[in-house]
């Protein structure tokens, strides 16, 4: 008897470790799991069809890019984050969800309707051929945006989804009704089961891209294809307002999953007064705020200067903007599966033997040898056609395309198993002010203005040498700058993390061991042991 109750015992442990959770709490559990599931979906759908729409349309290019998310993205993300702010103070936050979701239904449904279909009246190309006859060559990005008018708009709110849906209206409510010890186990389940969003949405795509072979020549293949997925797009975001209502009718109203007087607060709107003002402040004061920041920015100023560079590639390789769209939607499988295996078996074991550093250190070591591989394939590509076509059968554009496809992957699978939850990690000694004002500017209008930094920087360099072919030279060593930089603020933030948390009496620090209770800001932390080497 002693023997199969030990048994048991062993087995009640693997079965606590694999499956960390409760019958009731599924009812809570699953809602939170599609919620994310959806938001990630819609944004998955509107990623790759972005990118096929601005990148595609007439006399555009990868040269948009800087320009849209220099003067589009960024004011964008600023305005959205005021106007957030302001209702915040004013809203309850059921209201404040409802009010944040709502335009961008709205406008994704309006594009395809309206926007799309009335794009020969809207697009001033006779304005535009004059401005480009007077203007030098490099500033056709530029023009673009206002040549594709459209189109532009369709990019930068698409881009503000994904930088405000996940970050500040998911995670910000999985916070507030989320506790510590049920943050530790469900996290890590929603980040898992949430990344089946882009292998299904990616299906999606490809298969709404692809039906252009069963149409006939009179009939506008990508119209067809736009119907289909913004189709698609506005259900997703109808499902997440439904799923939204739900919880909130059926699931806090249960004692068991949040305190009533947690609630009464929420409907009454109560909690941080966020202004830009007060977070710039606590962001300039605070050099932990600061390295966290330097994280986020470079990232972002290296992801699009070696995506910008591989866009314009693939964009030579693929010209129709279905054909474009279904690489993407294939893109966004493979990278799903992967990033799906690594936080399955390795992120979070990764983290606890390794420790928070090494970890750190993963993404930034990817970007700098998968994006030098890209820049050196594009620069030396007629110098490797010889040796391309006869070893490998086939053209330099398509050895750049397919090493390009290889670093997209890695880059973003590295971002969302380990980038994202030691980023996450980090918030963990801070206080609930610096918390929610801190990350709501590092997240939104920061880490678009990583990118934005990085496009002006091309701006600059595609207005002055012409084209971004000539200025790849010149983007490799910013690349390696900033990377040398990043790498230098994660190890000052992993001392800054252990001095924060050595003066806080509710942690320990023993050899080199962080023992956490855990944070709700933690995303995908499956563990609340982490190893600080």
């Amino acid at each position: 008897m002693q023997y199969m109750a030990k048994i048991q015992g062993e087995f009640g442990k693997i079965r606590s470790f694999l499956w960390p959770i409760h019958g009731y709490e599924l009812k809570k559990l699953i809602p939170m799991i599609l919620l994310l599931f959806f938001i990630l979906f819609t944004y998955t759908v509107l990623k790759d069809t972005k990118d096929a729409l601005i990148v595609t349309a007439r006399d555009s290019g990868a040269e948009v890019i800087p320009f849209l998310k220099f003067w589009g993205v960024l004011p964008g993300a600023v305005i959205l984050m005021l106007i957030y702010a302001k209702l915040s103070n004013k809203l309850s936050k059921p209201k404040l969800f409802y009010v944040s979701v709502v335009p961008f239904i709205v406008f994704f449904g309006l594009f395809v309707t309206v926007l799309y279909p009335a794009r020969a009246h809207m697009h001033p190309h006779a304005l535009c051929d004059r401005l480009q006859a007077a203007l030098p060559v490099g500033a056709k990005g530029l023009i673009a945006i206002i040549r594709n008018c459209t189109y532009s708009a369709f990019y930068v709110i698409s881009e503000l989804w994904g930088s405000f849906s996940i970050p500040v209206l998911y995670w910000g409510f999985a916070n507030d009704i989320t506790t510590i010890s049920e943050s530790k186990r469900f996290y890590p389940l929603f980040g898992l089961f949430a990344n089946f969003a882009p292998i299904v949405s990616g299906g999606l795509v490809r298969w709404a891209s692809s039906i252009r072979c069963n149409l006939s020549s009179e009939v506008d293949p990508w119209q067809i294809s736009l119907n289909y997925l913004m189709g698609i797009v506005v259900i997703s975001g109808l499902i997440v307002l439904g799923i939204y209502w739900w919880i909130n009718r059926y699931v806090l109203t249960d004692p068991r999953f949040y305190e009533s007087d947690r609630r009464v607060s929420a409907e009454e709107g109560e909690g941080p007064k966020l202004s830009l003002k007060e977070s710039l402040r606590y962001l300039l004061r605070s050099r932990y705020l600061g390295c966290i920041a330097i994280l986020v920015i470079s990232y972002g100023v290296c992801i699009n200067l070696i995506e910008t560079t591989w866009i314009s590639q693939l964009r030579l390789a693929y010209p129709d903007p279905n054909a474009y769209n279904m690489f993407m939607g294939r893109l966004s499988q493979i990278t799903g599966g992967v990033t799906m295996c690594i936080m399955l078996f390795f992120s979070g074991n990764l983290i606890r033997r390794l420790g928070w550093r090494k970890v750190a250190l993963v993404t930034p070591g990817i970007l700098l040898f998968t994006g030098m591989g890209v820049f050196s394939f594009v620069v030396f590509k007629e110098q490797l056609s010889g040796f391309v076509t006869h070893f490998l059968g086939t053209t330099p554009l398509m050895v750049v395309v397919v090493f390009g496809a290889f670093q997209s992957v890695l880059s973003k699978s590295s971002k969302y198993s380990l980038f994202d939850p030691t980023k996450e990690m980090a918030y963990i000694p801070l206080d609930q002010e610096q918390r929610v004002k801190g990350k709501l500017l590092v997240d939104v209008p920061l880490s678009r203005g990583g990118k934005a930094t990085s496009s002006l920087l091309q701006q600059g360099l595609i207005m002055t040498l012409g084209s971004i072919s000539a200025v790849i030279p010149y983007v490799g060593m910013i690349v390696l700058a900033v990377i040398i930089l990043w790498i230098t603020a994660i190890y000052s933030l992993n001392r800054r993390f252990l001095a924060f948390m050595r003066k806080d009496k509710g942690e320990e620090v023993d050899g080199g061991v962080l023992t956490a209770q855990g944070s709700a800001s933690a995303i995908s932390s499956a563990h609340v042991e982490v190893t600080l080497n």
